[in-house]
């Protein structure tokens, strides 16, 4: 269970990842729609697992490996943003969170 600081920081991480991707990382996510769904941090804010969805979601592999490539990046300009927050920017990691995904298909298997 998480502590109440680690949700409010985890909100503040997710809503400062998506103004990245929408200002200053508009080339990462290109043609995509890209929605940090969720952020779970760790207890010490030492790390920081980021879940997206990706629409189309075909292309979701081209994301997450683009998403790896610029970590640095993605990192640096997060750090810029939560600097009088956190001691330390947390190390991020992407995942794919294709519960949307999952849902379409089961709406597409109720249909037929």
């Amino acid at each position: 269970m998480e502590t109440t600081r680690q949700q409010k920081v985890s909100k503040q991480i997710q809503k400062d990842i998506a103004d990245i991707f929408q200002k200053e990382g508009q080339h990462l996510v290109r043609g995509l729609l890209v929605t940090v769904t969720t952020v779970r941090v760790s207890p010490d804010f030492g790390y920081a697992k980021v879940y997206v969805s990706v629409f189309p979601f075909e292309k979701h592999t081209e994301l997450l490996a683009t998403l790896e490539e610029n970590n640095w990046f993605i990192r640096r300009e997060l750090g810029r943003r939560i600097r009088n927050q956190l001691k330390v920017v947390p190390e991020l990691q992407f995942f794919l969170d294709d519960s949307l995904e999952y849902i379409e298909n089961i709406e597409e298997a109720l249909t037929r």
